[in-house]
């Protein structure tokens, strides 16, 4: 197991290899495996690209996000120009029937709402619009219409799970409640963590993801 010491080292070495990320802006802290992003940065984008490269790191036990996005001057730009561009981009994206996703903005803070089939159309939409210039920060209000069985649901992901890693699925518990999905148990890479949750957000009527896997 890691020591807090080498978990921080690691960190930072991942940011400083994500080439969306300008590491020196980013602190690290770590306390029990428990990993604390700090700092400024340049563009939402820039945010999740640096909470996803602490995720990637090997006995980071969970993550706390205080990162605080500051726009550069000519990045800013007025909420009805994000509104403007952010509708533009949703009507132009696949997946997502024209008019199911609608946009609210306020000082460069998005809110997204409506009612789609697939949580992935939900997915979509958030990642289309956090890679805008000028948006700070987005919120998914987005509801999710098709409803499965829970016991439906749980099969579907371990028949998903089984088809790409057999081993790792056998030692997966899911449970779903109300179309929340909660992963549990061991697996032995973070990219066969990867694999599990991508099953799990592909299951029809999944509607949130809540990850408790372990990697050994």
């Amino acid at each position: 197991m890691k020591t807090d010491l080498q978990l921080k080292h690691d960190v930072e070495a991942e940011l400083e290899w994500e080439p969306a990320v300008t590491a020196s802006n980013v602190g690290v802290e770590v306390k029990d495996g428990v990993v604390t992003l700090a700092g400024h940065l340049s563009s939402l984008g820039e945010k999740v690209a640096a909470e996803q490269a602490a995720r990637r790191v090997g006995g980071v036990r969970a993550l706390v996000v205080e990162l605080e996005v500051r726009l550069p001057g000519q990045d800013v730009r007025t909420d009805e120009d994000i509104a403007h561009i952010a509708r533009s981009v949703l009507r132009w994206t696949a997946g997502l029937s024209d008019g199911a996703v609608q946009v609210q903005v306020e000082r460069g803070h998005v809110v997204l709402r409506g009612a789609v089939d697939w949580p992935w159309q939900s997915q979509t939409a958030v990642r289309a619009i956090t890679q805008l210039r000028g948006v700070a920060d987005v919120t998914d209000r987005i509801e999710v219409r098709h409803t499965v069985a829970p016991e439906q649901i749980s099969q579907d992901i371990l028949d998903a799970m089984r088809r790409h890693a057999d081993r790792e699925a056998r030692h997966i518990q899911v449970t779903v409640t109300e179309g929340t999905v909660r992963l549990s148990g061991k697996v032995h890479s973070f990219a066969e963590r990867a694999v599990a949750r991508g099953a799990a957000w592909a299951a029809p009527g999944v509607r949130a993801v809540v990850d408790d896997l372990t990697v050994e």
